[in-house]
């Protein structure tokens, strides 16, 4: 994927990049961090759930619904993209 984005950016102009080898380690680095972030942030949504899950369970209401909703509420807290 990296070497995707590296040769996008290359063929397109959009960056000019001297070191291919330092440009594809920096984007496997963002994204290895991006998904350790969305990692993070998914747990923390579904341990919110578990912590009110007897409230959700007597309610009836949709488990995966509300994790999305946790989860899209959690991310524009911190200013994180999904």
């Amino acid at each position: 994927m990296a070497s995707a984005v590296v040769k996008r950016l290359t063929v397109r102009k959009v960056a000019d990049i001297k070191d291919e080898n330092t440009a594809r380690a920096a984007i496997r680095h963002v994204v290895l961090e991006n998904l350790a972030a969305e990692e993070q942030l998914d747990a923390e949504a579904r341990k919110l759930l578990l912590d009110h899950a007897k409230m959700i369970k007597d309610s009836a209401a949709d488990y995966r619904q509300l994790l999305g909703k946790v989860r899209e509420k959690l991310a524009r807290e911190r200013g994180f993209i999904l």
